[in-house]
């Protein structure tokens, strides 16, 4: 993902894996115990650093899919097949084993519980992973601020988290691209001016978070705008060339 973010202050963390579950047949979720944590804001990512036997070391990013609690970090990580950091964690890494984390990283992307405003968010692929974060930040909280999802995703077999989102109280619009489950009003098809839910219109000034992949993002903030929404309220995070299209 496209950050901006200063990284002299951060440190290196040692994580231990406490679990791994499986989001799709593409996509895991790892939990981490991180000693000395210093807790983050839904929204923000961290490093993720490997290092082969060899001493060849290669880093990538990675949202925080948990709401802050203590030592316990979560991070769902979808396989890109050709990459050199997400096959390891998808495929290869066991409960028990270490990783090497910094962060938390981002002050821009974030959503603070004590916020009252109607919240839209728009998710592309696994670019609902930040914002599930603040989807169970809102639900550990307590807040009563309006919230509506609307992901994009190409089939349900690729939806993260589709047992839990049902869960936490707030409304959720699929938009599939490839492919529907069957009873599914909505045809096939990318994001649309149609999809903005009536209730998080412009005149109700609702903060908008969009997350996924470059074009996705783009095309998702052209809509908003294209629709009154004012610019200013809109905070995009996106993938780079290996995001894939949802």
């Amino acid at each position: 993902m496209a950050r901006a973010a200063v990284l002299g202050r951060l440190t290196w963390h040692v994580g231990t894996v406490r679990a791994v579950r499986a989001e799709t047949p593409w996509a895991r979720t790892i939990v981490l115990d991180v000693p000395g944590w210093p807790g983050h804001l839904a929204g923000q990512h961290v490093d993720v650093r490997l290092t082969a036997p060899d001493g060849y070391q290669a880093q990538r990013s990675y949202s925080i899919a948990s709401a802050a609690d203590g030592e316990r970090v979560e991070l769902t990580v979808e396989l890109v097949p050709d990459g050199e950091v997400s096959p390891y964690l998808v495929s290869v890494l066991e409960v028990g084993d270490l990783l090497e984390l910094r962060g938390p990283v981002g002050g821009w992307f974030v959503w603070r519980p004590g916020t009252p405003d109607p919240v839209l968010l728009v998710a592309g692929g696994s670019g609902l992973v930040p914002l599930m974060a603040m989807l169970r930040t809102r639900a550990a909280s307590g807040s009563a601020a309006p919230f509506h999802l609307l992901y994009s995703v190409r089939e349900p077999a690729a939806a993260l988290y589709a047992d839990e989102l049902p869960t936490l109280g707030v409304p959720v619009s699929y938009l599939f691209t490839r492919r529907t489950p069957p009873g599914t009003r909505r045809p096939i098809g990318r994001i649309s001016l149609l999809d903005l839910p009536a209730g998080f219109t412009p005149d109700r000034h609702p903060s908008v978070y969009a997350c996924g992949p470059t074009g996705f993002v783009e095309a998702a903030a052209d809509l908003l705008t294209t629709a009154g929404h004012d610019a200013q309220r809109i905070r995009t995070e996106r993938f780079g060339p290996t995001g894939g299209n949802p």
